[in-house]
């Protein structure tokens, strides 16, 4: 372990407070989709599809805000960035619950999108500040069982709120949970990064720093892999929706339904943790890879061949749960991996990573969505092909430190 000689929060405790910041980008996106209908039928009726784009606009604005948060969280200190973070994503949601229009709602997005990244990231550099290798591996696992948690429940929650003050009143949910969230960081936990132990903030430290971050050959792949896995999540969020909706008809049960999925995986996170000491990352991240490949090949060439019959539902169901199972054995490790050899600038290491990592993934998913036909199959095989990729770039990653 390494880190400051302040007073620690207690194991359950810290891992508790950063599962609840890590699933502040999961609730900001779970819990509008199904808003969704209702924004498109209050702000852009004839184009209804324009809705989604309320949630490709906060994962642009994490992804691009997310390039900064690290370094000026290695210059200023890990918590008054996160308190700037929170700033915005509270502006951002005022703004979203008063927009008038489809253009200012995507934009004030964008900015809950940007002050989110400041949460993720800083919550990263936190960990590594005062964990390290496998063990650092472990508490972002432990922490993402509570991440797992916010999208089995974050859909009810918004139908919830839908139902009961209608779909503006979301926003004032973010905030509601940003002010918990944070408060109770910067009420608890104590600074991690020392003053003697912050970076200048100049382009020549940067540019040494960045220079140093992507010419390590673990976190290039790590950056790669990880896009990959982002790349099969999101294109699972995108599309499960109209699958439950246009393929099974069951849109009026999804929240109840994406809720169980959720559940279902949500014990891979903890299980990794479990192991990861034991077995290591590297290994683990190949096998759950290799895993999710053979699983969607199955499926996809049982789909195509029209094989399922009345079973279909149930076996698409059963595969959207591992791929948020696929999520709980790779991320955290991956993350590990990057960072291991990269405390001394784990701000700028976690934005690289976490930036390109999340616009690649998106990217990908957005693709993916595309390719929606009205069946499953061109998400699952593409989920076959990204995980293949996976697994065979797995193979040149470096092992991971005892």
């Amino acid at each position: 372990m390494s880190g400051a000689a302040q007073p620690r929060l207690s194991r359950a405790e810290f891992i508790a407070l950063m599962g609840m910041i890590f699933a502040t980008v999961a609730f900001s996106i779970d819990a509008m989709l199904p808003a969704l209908p209702e924004i498109a039928a209050a702000l852009t009726p004839a184009a209804p599809n324009l809705a989604q784009l309320v949630l490709t606009s906060f994962v642009l604005g994490l992804g691009v805000g997310t390039l900064f948060t690290g370094p000026l969280s290695d210059t200023f200190g890990r918590k008054p960035v996160m308190l700037g973070g929170a700033a915005l994503y509270v502006t951002g949601a005022v703004l979203a619950w008063a927009a008038p229009s489809l253009e200012l709602l995507l934009a004030a997005r964008l900015l809950q999108g940007l002050g989110a990244a400041g949460p993720r990231v800083v919550a990263t550099a936190i960990i590594r500040d005062l964990y390290s290798g496998r063990q650092m591996a472990q508490i972002v696992s432990f922490a993402m069982l509570i991440f797992t948690i916010f999208p089995a429940v974050a859909p009810m929650i918004g139908a919830a709120i839908i139902w009961g003050f209608g779909w503006r009143a979301i926003f004032l949910a973010f905030l509601a949970f940003s002010v918990v969230s944070v408060g109770w960081l910067m009420l608890r936990q104590p600074e991690t990064l020392p003053p003697d132990a912050r970076r200048p903030f100049r382009l020549a430290p940067l540019r040494a720093a960045l220079a140093e971050t992507l010419r390590l050959r673990q976190m290039q792949l790590s950056i790669l892999v990880q896009t990959l896995v982002f790349g099969i999540l999101f294109g699972t969020i995108s599309s499960i929706q109209p699958i439950f909706d246009e393929t099974y008809g069951r849109a009026d049960s999804f929240p109840y339904w994406f809720a169980l999925i959720a559940a279902v995986a949500a014990p891979a996170a903890p299980i990794n943790g479990t192991l990861v000491v034991r077995l290591g990352m590297r290994p683990l991240v190949r096998r759950a890879l290799a895993t999710q490949m053979a699983g969607s090949v199955a499926v996809a060439t049982l789909l195509a061949k029209g094989a399922l019959g009345p079973a279909e539902f149930w076996v698409v169901f059963l595969w959207s749960c591992t791929v948020f199972a696929l999520a709980g054995f790779t991320i955290g490790n991956l993350n590990a991996l990057a960072l291991e050899p990269l405390g001394h600038i784990a701000g700028m290491a976690a934005s690289v990573m976490g930036a390109l990592a999340t616009v690649g993934g998106a990217a990908l998913g957005a693709l993916i969505g595309q390719f929606f036909d009205g069946t499953p199959l061109p998400l699952v095989a593409s989920a076959a092909a990204l995980s293949a990729t996976g697994a065979l770039v797995m193979r040149w990653m470096p092992r991971d430190p005892a």
